[in-house]
């Protein structure tokens, strides 16, 4: 990547923030930078977000619904959308995941995502919705679900994907998509787990609980976020937890059909845990990013619970012949050159 320090120092002194001091944040698994700046002891994020791969727009619009809702997004402090800058409110550390580790209450965490969750699926498809989004549609489901085949079977385990193979992979999803409750939709988040919320308990309500990446939303089902958190590859929810949050989300619905709810929420959740076995996958074998690896086992695990549900017996078929027990792994990727 080109140096775009020069093209930084130039915005942070339009914003007001020259001279500011710059240390790196830790990134996520786009092509997005991120620093810390701090001028006189105040404190700010840069977001880096160099385009074409990147277009900081989608993250405005949906940052500037949220907080007009009254969600704890990061205030835009300035913006530079041509060369891909914004400067944010700084929410600090404590992403769920860093306060877990620090001895966090695990379920007042949690109880705080699933709050905003519920404030924004009582709120109508008109008001919860952002203009301008995309719909989650069976393209969409597809094209993620397809990583599997493309960038585990092919990336990590070296195998040859027939076209029969991948055509059968995608008919099982033909199959399951269209079983997907749409009669309520609402804003999904899409990447809704702990590594994109903050602790923030100085705050009221659902304001505890920040939000970040949230940039590619869509219109969708209410399930699908609930299912994001609860079914998360990067960490382990203690025992009942997951249940339990889900009886306290359907308590504030009386009137939901708990059982199309489940089924919704299971399909979502083997066809997102899919997706993110070949993001993962393909973050290791075209990007050099090995540190996700780590999650696949764990992905694996939720795939393989969901799908002894009836509902999915179909892909559990399809990926027993396909993918075994005893490749289901994060071993050293077969690098493409």
């Amino acid at each position: 990547m080109a140096d775009r320090s020069p093209l930084i120092e130039a915005f942070l002194a339009e914003a007001g923030w020259q001279a500011a001091t710059r240390k790196p944040l830790a990134g996520d698994a786009s092509f997005r930078r991120y620093e810390r700046v701090e001028r006189e002891g105040e404190i700010a994020v840069l977001m880096d977000a160099a385009p074409p791969e990147e277009d900081v727009r989608p993250f405005i619009n949906i940052t500037n619904h949220l907080r007009q809702l009254g969600y704890s997004a990061p205030n835009i402090l300035a913006e530079n959308i041509d060369a891909g800058f914004l400067l944010l409110e700084d929410l600090g550390d404590d992403t769920f995941t860093n306060a877990l580790a620090a001895g966090a209450d695990e379920e007042a965490l949690y109880k705080s995502a699933v709050d905003v969750l519920i404030d924004l699926h009582s709120r109508p498809t008109v008001v919860a919705v952002p203009d301008g989004l995309e719909r989650y549609d069976e393209d969409k489901y597809l094209t993620e679900a397809s990583l599997l085949t493309e960038w585990y079977l092919s990336g990590i385990l070296g195998s040859d994907v027939s076209d029969m193979t991948k055509s059968d992979y995608l008919a099982i999803w033909r199959k399951l998509i269209p079983e997907i409750d749409t009669s309520a939709e609402t804003m999904v988040l899409r990447d809704f787990h702990a590594d994109n919320l903050m602790w923030l308990p100085d705050r009221g309500g659902v304001q505890k609980c920040g939000l970040l990446d949230y940039q590619d939303a869509v219109i969708g089902t209410p399930a699908y976020d609930l299912m994001s958190l609860l079914e998360d590859a990067r960490r382990d929810l203690k025992p009942g937890l997951a249940a339990h949050l889900l009886d306290y989300y359907f308590a504030a619905f009386p009137d939901l059909d708990q059982d199309d709810f489940k089924k919704t929420y299971s399909i979502l959740a083997a066809q997102r845990h899919c997706k993110v076995i070949g993001i993962f996958s393909r973050l290791a074998s075209r990007d050099g990013k090995y540190d996700y690896l780590v999650h696949i086992p764990r992905a694996w695990k939720l795939l393989e619970r969901v799908c002894y549900l009836p509902e999915l017996t179909i892909l559990r078929e399809w990926l027993d012949a396909h993918i075994p027990a005893d490749k289901r792994t994060s071993p050293t990727p077969n690098l493409r050159a």
